[in-house]
């Protein structure tokens, strides 16, 4: 049985139970954790599994790129003037919410898992980005407020994107090369240079004679995108600042071509995270994770409960949401796809304790899914119950 065929059975499987999942606890994403887990085990011994660390940091870092793409694409200038003007809630999320919750997971990972302040920091880092997608009923249920939905989807949209350059520089501060500030600057700023003058030149490009049919426009888009990952590749700019950045500068630049892209942009992006989180699946070790300390599990069980009210609550004080969306809120900070991601470059780039960070980011990030993945949809409809009595009364 190969990679690809364990894939495509997963992802069948996936399909096939897809609309159950959606009304029920049933978690599509906890399946490909699960079953890439189970595979690795050496009583099955499939052959080719689990993946080699190189294959599951490639398939992670076209991944990551994908979403950050995409993701950028949700913040043009249009998306800004209403952050803007929306600050009480997602700019206050963003601005204030993000350092807050990072600041609490390292102070936890500090005085409760017994780390150093760079690697508690780093942590932080890895586990403040959001993920919709665990979270979709709250996120695409109509019944629920207006308000809590775009608080959520713009964050979760955006967060992973600002919490990448502190990954980087910490990663950096840890491994043996001595940091280099001019060089780190460099790398990042030529990569959201890429990333923002390619979508533009491709958009002044079109009018003098380039026309584009309705099919072409998403291929055009991902080749425009594809071209600066590249030329930042070859450069040794920062790849995925540029991919971020070209998204930001499609919205931004040619708000029609974005749209184009956005059915294609979510499609790709959903499969190569699947993807991802199978091979996931397949790293996590039953004897690392036996191994951690007590106080790990601790850390992480207040990582989930603790770490996010201490940063968004003070965040959303006097802000329109009743007390009911704001622990809505509160509550709802999954832990997805980015801090799976961060956790798998962390490793691959030899931080000193990168297994057992890897190991704690892996407890809480599967435990994020589990809990947060089975509670959406009995939330959700607690909310909507809550809104229709309210409507009524």
């Amino acid at each position: 049985m190969t990679p690809l065929l364990i894939f495509s059975l997963a992802l069948l499987t996936a399909v096939l139970v897809s609309c159950l999942a959606a009304r029920t606890v049933l978690s599509v994403s906890v399946l490909f954790i699960a079953v890439g887990y189970v595979l690795a085990q050496p009583v099955f011994g499939v052959q080719g599994w689990p993946p080699s660390r190189g294959e599951v940091q490639q398939l992670a870092t076209h991944a990551l790129l994908a979403v950050l793409f995409t993701d950028g694409m949700r913040i043009g200038v249009r998306e800004l003037r209403e952050l803007r003007e929306a600050w009480h809630l997602p700019g206050r999320a963003l601005l204030l919410g993000l350092p807050l919750t990072l600041l609490a997971l390292a102070v936890l990972a500090h005085f409760v898992a017994g780390l150093g302040w760079l690697d508690a920091l780093l942590l932080g880092a890895v586990l403040t980005p959001t993920d919709p997608v665990f979270a979709s009923a709250l996120v695409e249920q109509e019944g629920v407020p207006k308000p809590l939905r775009r608080l959520l989807n713009v964050e979760s949209g955006v967060n992973d994107g600002l919490a990448l350059p502190i990954v980087i520089l910490l990663i950096q501060m840890q491994t043996p090369e001595p940091l280099q500030p001019v060089r780190l600057l460099l790398e990042v700023a030529s990569g959201g240079l890429i990333g923002l003058a390619l979508p533009w030149l491709a958009r002044w490009l079109r009018p003098r004679g380039l026309h584009l049919s309705r099919d072409t426009r998403p291929l055009y888009a991902l080749a425009v995108g594809l071209i600066g990952i590249a030329l930042a590749r070859a450069v040794g700019a920062n790849e995925f600042l540029a991919a971020f950045f070209a998204g930001v500068a499609f919205a931004s630049f040619d708000p029609e071509l974005r749209d184009a892209f956005q059915d294609l942009g979510k499609r790709l992006s959903e499969i190569l995270k699947l993807g991802t989180l199978l091979v996931f699946g397949a790293l996590l070790s039953h004897e690392a994770m036996a191994s951690l300390p007590i106080m790990d599990y601790v850390f992480a069980a207040l990582a989930l409960l603790l770490a996010r009210p201490l940063g968004l609550l003070p965040a959303l004080l006097h802000s329109e949401l009743n007390l009911a969306h704001r622990a809505s809120v509160a509550w709802f900070g999954p832990k997805g796809f980015a801090s799976l991601v961060y956790a798998v470059m962390m490793l691959h780039a030899g931080v000193p304790e990168a297994e057992r960070l890897f190991h704690i980011a892996a407890l809480v990030v599967t435990a994020s899914i589990v809990l947060h993945s089975t509670t959406d949809v009995p939330m959700a409809r607690w909310l909507e119950r809550r809104e229709r009595q309210r409507s009524s009364a």
